[in-house]
């Protein structure tokens, strides 16, 4: 008796990666160029980073892409260079230049006490080229077809500006660490404007997203997919015995006892073998725990 032999399809991968994304690329031509090269439509990013911005990326690959609402909130670290005595109409370097301002010699000290008043808890207007939603369009799509719409403030958290000086008087070296959702090229031009003139980026490298950083980050050619387990790096890990594996595999609701006494979630929940089976959140009722997403 002769058969034909089975041949399966390699097994779809799962996992993350992080990308030091290379100026010029769209995070969305990272996502495309990624698909290629790991063989799976499912892939999407933690995060978009600006064309010409450089530095981490964090890509979900295959179950992964159902954590990366988790990391879309992880708060980022920059580096970047301030440009003083012009505005820009992307308020970067690659805008078109909207004004200009005599500042004259920038004395590092009131660079610094300006930008301090920028820490904390702040309001921020996202700039126009952005990729917020406005009446269902997104403000960089408005951006080139010349429109300019109001733009709320929305609350911000930047928790650390520090400026530096360089070689050349115009420029100051900046290092940024904020809330998600927090625009760099907002800060500068802001810091302009409190210096009594105005200002741009100059250039900007995302140096880490939570607890991903530039030394965990890859070319995008050599792009290395981590454990799945990795992707809820910085997040409060749970260990469960089988009893309580086989009941979190299924999305059970859990009392408040089940996983002990945690932080204030969400919950990377691992099985006996080490595994991630599901992230959990506290219930809407305030005391029980409920699964986001079951990944077992």
């Amino acid at each position: 008796m002769s058969g034909r032999a089975r041949s399966s399809a390699p097994a779809a991968p799962d996992g993350v990666a992080v990308i030091d994304k290379a100026a010029g690329w769209t995070s969305h031509d990272v996502v495309a160029k990624a698909r290629g090269l790991l063989g799976t439509r499912k892939v999407g990013h933690a995060g978009t980073l600006d064309p010409d911005a450089t530095g981490v990326l964090v890509l979900g690959v295959g179950k992964a892409t159902r954590l990366l609402r988790f990391l879309q909130l992880l708060p980022k670290a920059y580096e970047a260079t301030i440009v003083f005595g012009a505005e820009t109409t992307t308020l970067d370097a690659s805008g078109d230049i909207t004004a200009t301002f005599e500042m004259g010699a920038l004395d590092p000290v009131v660079v610094q006490e300006a930008a301090s008043r920028f820490v904390g808890d702040i309001l921020q207007v996202p700039p126009m080229v952005s990729a917020l939603k406005v009446n269902g369009r997104r403000l960089h799509e408005l951006a080139r077809a010349g429109v300019e719409v109001e733009r709320e403030a929305r609350p911000v958290h930047v928790s650390c500006f520090e400026v530096t000086p360089t070689d050349d008087p115009t420029v100051f070296a900046a290092t940024v660490r904020c809330s998600s959702g927090t625009y760099v090229r907002t800060l500068a031009a802001d810091l302009g404007r409190a210096l009594g003139g105005g200002a741009h980026l100059g250039s900007l490298r995302r140096s880490a997203v939570g607890e991903f950083t530039l030394a965990d980050a890859r070319p995008l050619e050599a792009i290395e997919l981590l454990p799945i387990e990795e992707a809820m790096r910085g997040f409060e890990v749970v260990a469960v015995d089988a009893d309580l594996a086989a009941r979190v595999a299924v999305g059970a609701v859990l009392d408040p006892t089940a996983l002990g006494d945690r932080g204030p979630g969400p919950w990377a929940v691992h099985g006996p073998d080490g595994k991630l089976l599901a992230v959990y959140e506290p219930h809407r009722d305030g005391v029980r725990r409920k699964p986001s997403v079951v990944l077992a």
